[in-house]
């Protein structure tokens, strides 16, 4: 893992819980064979290719609203 993305990954996410959730699923989803949506350089790992994802603004957060009654 590349700890210099790690640290700029922070700075967009700033909630640790959410960016650590946010690259582990994403990884999940490159390990089970998904597309990335960057080109990645050689030696990059799948935990690197996501938080370069996040850097490049490829990946958007959602949260879900709650539901109103």
């Amino acid at each position: 893992m590349n700890y210099q993305l790690l640290d700029e990954c922070s700075k967009v996410i700033e909630n640790k819980q959410i960016l650590v959730n946010a690259i582990s699923r994403r990884v999940r989803q490159l390990s089970s064979g998904v597309r990335p949506h960057i080109e990645p350089e050689p030696r990059m790992t799948f935990t690197d290719i996501a938080m370069s994802e996040i850097l490049a603004g490829k990946l958007k957060l959602e949260f879900p609203t709650p539901a109103e009654s």
